[in-house]
């Protein structure tokens, strides 16, 4: 039968819309928030799945908060209306496209609840399509788009309300789709003789008062750029984002691991004139303690857990265990940064492990002097 999307001219196949070109299992449509109050003291991130192969839908949030970090996930099987965001207490509603979307988390007695209404600050700019392979065999295959804006509304967590404004909430957001590993864990097959030997990646999106910023970058263990972006945004979306070069980039670990402190980033726009991005890190989330990334060991997206599953959880970053693994996955950093001079916030995603000869790290257990 046809579903609610087939009412509108959006077919790109001669398919329902109930379809997904591909049979891949891997395929997924999925969005992501983050907001903070600039300090790094909190720091909320949260997003909303699909996984169309695998009949799933799904959506998490996880707070920051000092050395904790509260988190709640909602699954169920995937329906027909995908203009319907919602799976459980959670749903997301968009007010106008790319512009204003809400965000409602009806889940309090798991320890998280909220009310939050994004507002965009710079047209969403697409990013070019991400491709990786590993062994022949296509890992990740995406379209995304991102954006920065501001937040007004409310934040419930372990019945403490937090007022939320956009004088001083920021955040940046992205929704991507393609193919990416999602749900149960395939046979590893080739992969299991034949690993990688590192993985290092840099997502930089900034809001500055008068323009945004977005780096996006991914190499392999030699140094080979897989993704290389870097734009600055501005409010007139008449006007193509300004493309800055060639990124190169100086990450500051803090000695004896692999976490980020700072980053300096040499921008160049064109006719040659050099810019200059100083990036400083504070409160952080770990994407896999919570959220549902890769290396979690409670949850990953696109998982079946049975109609109407919810969980909330509180992790302890200060136990080993946790903090232990955190570095084997992506890390999400509240970031102040200045470009010449000016101040803005935004994000600095950053994920190294194994091998990578430009920072210096020659294995899993290299770690910076």
């Amino acid at each position: 039968m046809p579903v609610p999307l087939d009412e509108y001219p959006l077919h790109q196949a001669p398919l329902s819309m109930r379809y997904v070109t591909t049979s891949d299992r891997n395929a997924y449509d999925r969005c992501y928030f983050n907001a903070h109050d600039r300090t790094g003291d909190l720091f909320l991130i949260t997003g909303l799945g699909i996984y169309p192969n695998l009949g799933v839908i799904d959506a998490y949030a996880t707070l920051r908060r000092g050395d904790r970090q509260h988190a709640v996930r909602m699954s169920d099987a995937l329906g027909n209306d995908r203009l319907d965001q919602r799976v459980g207490p959670y749903r997301i509603e968009v007010i106008e496209p790319l512009e204003k979307i809400r965000l409602i988390c009806e889940a309090a007695e798991h320890g998280l609840a909220f009310d939050l209404t994004w507002d965009g600050s710079f047209p969403a700019v697409e990013e070019p399509r991400h491709v990786w392979r590993q062994n022949g065999r296509i890992t990740l295959d995406a379209c995304r788009f991102a954006q920065v804006g501001t937040w007004t509304g409310e934040i419930e967590s372990d019945g403490e309300k937090i007022v939320v404004t956009p004088d001083r909430w920021l955040g940046t957001r992205d929704r991507s789709w393609g193919i990416r590993p999602v749900g149960e864990s395939e046979p590893p097959g080739r992969s299991a003789e034949e690993a990688i030997e590192g993985f290092w990646w840099t997502y930089v999106p900034l809001r500055f008062d008068d323009f945004a910023i977005v780096i996006i970058l991914q190499e392999e263990p030699d140094g080979h750029r897989v993704m290389n972006e870097a734009v600055r945004v501005w409010p007139d979306a008449s006007r193509s984002p300004e493309q800055l070069g060639w990124p190169e980039i100086d990450i500051r670990y803090r000695s004896g691991s692999r976490h980020p402190v700072g980053a300096t980033v040499r921008l160049m726009e064109r006719g040659g004139k050099p810019l200059t991005l100083e990036v400083e890190t504070l409160g952080f989330t770990a994407l896999n303690s919570g959220p549902g990334y890769g290396g979690d060991p409670s949850w990953n997206h696109g998982q079946w857990r049975g109609r109407s599953w919810i969980e909330g959880e509180v992790y302890d970053m200060t136990d080993p265990a946790v903090l232990g693994r955190a570095p084997f996955g992506v890390i999400d950093h509240v970031a102040r940064a200045t470009l010449d001079g000016v101040e803005g916030f935004g994000m600095f995603e950053h994920a190294t492990f194994g091998r990578h000869d430009p920072s210096g790290f020659t294995g899993w257990e290299s770690l910076a002097p």
